[in-house]
């Protein structure tokens, strides 16, 4: 009798053979697909107006890549996702001079192809080219910012701001200070615009959260060098003459964002007093020593991109590219229009290592985050504070409620 095992083994190995050939076939066919298959390019652009500085303190000179790289660490972030999609984020940076004319720096960038663009220039340099972005169909994200009238009467609805505004940081430190009943307030502020409208943020949180300023006292800014050894020492004999006489108070608030005075305050008062605002106890919207919340993961990848800690302009960055990202992530596109109408969407909220997930004010595009209190060496505090309440989210209890908002979209 003839044995059929050799046939069945032949028939078998060709069967398997065949097999493998067809799928290596398809697998090369597949690849060569993805190969193919386009990229989606999301190009986000970065306007800022950039001049070296000086500060009362060395240690508090601006990094050269202050904003920038965080925004750099984000798109490593949305990299890491893109390439599952067929989707690649880069940065373009573009820096101008203060006070300088951005319009052509931005027309540019547009005619480069920046559909979405971060901004860290002053309020005056962003609304010269705000309209121009909205007849463009350009997406601006405020980074830097702080002015809230941006918010308000120069509000647009083509411009997110991850930046808070002065008053949602005035309104997280009187919260804290109220919260600790530190009610009576010396406010000292500078004699620039800057400092005269954060006075103007403290004089709103005051009446705002029940608390007094006693006395106002203006600093004249009349260009000494400080920073020289008989400018220390002239400090220390002329703070306590300039916080001699005041009255019972529990506080001293200084608005010099300017750098002319501030960082001199603390410790040379006449009356033995803390002090916050500008200096001593900082509002923010982050801070290098925070890590809770998963704090130092972030802190962590930036440190080992950077080989710096993290600011707050950096967190303002890295939030804005990130929204950028989880947008085109989620709606697969580059289109700005599906981009803007995912980011306005009512359910769009974000992950930024603050203990909740930020949101937008739709009624100005201002986006709600927590503001941390701190001094410099770590976190004191993280306003809203525990008691102050509201009816929709108590992080519009910090800045401009709906209610008393002059923005009209």
């Amino acid at each position: 009798m003839k044995s059929v095992v050799p046939n069945t083994l032949v028939f078998l190995f060709g069967l398997f053979f065949t097999y493998v050939n067809a799928f290596e076939v398809q697998a090369q066919q597949s690849s060569t697909e993805k190969a193919q298959k386009p990229v989606v390019d999301i190009r986000i652009g970065y306007l800022r107006a950039y001049e070296p500085q000086l500060a009362l303190s060395v240690l508090d000179i601006s990094p050269r890549d202050e904003g920038v790289a965080g925004a750099n660490v984000a798109i490593n972030d949305n990299n890491t996702t893109g390439r599952f999609l067929g989707q690649s984020f880069t940065l373009d940076v573009t820096e101008t001079k203060f006070d300088a004319d951005v319009v052509p720096a931005f027309k540019e960038m547009v005619a480069r192809g920046d559909r979405f663009v971060l901004t860290d220039i002053s309020a005056s340099q962003l609304m010269s080219i705000a309209d121009f972005a909205r007849d463009n169909g350009v997406l601006i994200f405020n980074v830097g910012a702080t002015d809230d009238s941006l918010r308000e009467e120069n509000c647009r609805s083509n411009i997110f701001h991850t930046a808070p505004t002065r008053s949602m940081l005035a309104d997280g430190l009187a919260q804290y200070l109220v919260w600790k009943q530190w009610r009576k307030w010396v406010l000292l502020y500078g004699s620039h615009e800057r400092d005269r409208l954060y006075a103007d943020a403290i004089r709103r949180a005051a009446n705002r959260f029940g608390a007094d300023i006693v006395e106002e006292r203006l600093y004249e800014d009349r260009g000494t060098a400080r920073r020289t050894d008989s400018g220390v020492i002239q400090v220390q004999k002329q703070m306590p003459v300039f916080t001699q006489n005041l009255p019972e108070h529990d506080v001293v608030i200084v608005a010099d964002e300017s750098e002319v005075f501030g960082s001199y305050v603390p410790y040379r008062t006449w009356t033995p007093r803390p002090v916050a605002g500008t200096a001593g106890l900082i509002a923010s919207s982050w801070h290098p020593a925070s890590e809770q919340w998963g704090g130092s993961q972030i802190q962590n990848r930036f440190f080992k991109a950077a080989k710096r800690r993290m600011l707050s302009k950096d967190m303002q960055a890295w939030t804005a590219v990130r929204i950028l990202g989880e947008a085109a992530t989620r709606t697969n596109s580059n289109d700005p229009a599906k981009i803007e109408a995912f980011i306005k969407a009512d359910d769009f909220s974000l992950a930024a290592f603050k203990g909740q997930k930020v949101t937008f004010r739709n009624w100005n595009w201002q986006l709600r985050q927590p503001i941390l209190l701190g001094d410099g060496r770590g976190v004191v505090s993280t306003s809203p504070q525990e008691g102050f309440l509201h009816q929709h989210s108590e992080l519009d209890t910090l800045g401009i409620d709906r209610p008393e908002s002059k923005c009209k979209l």
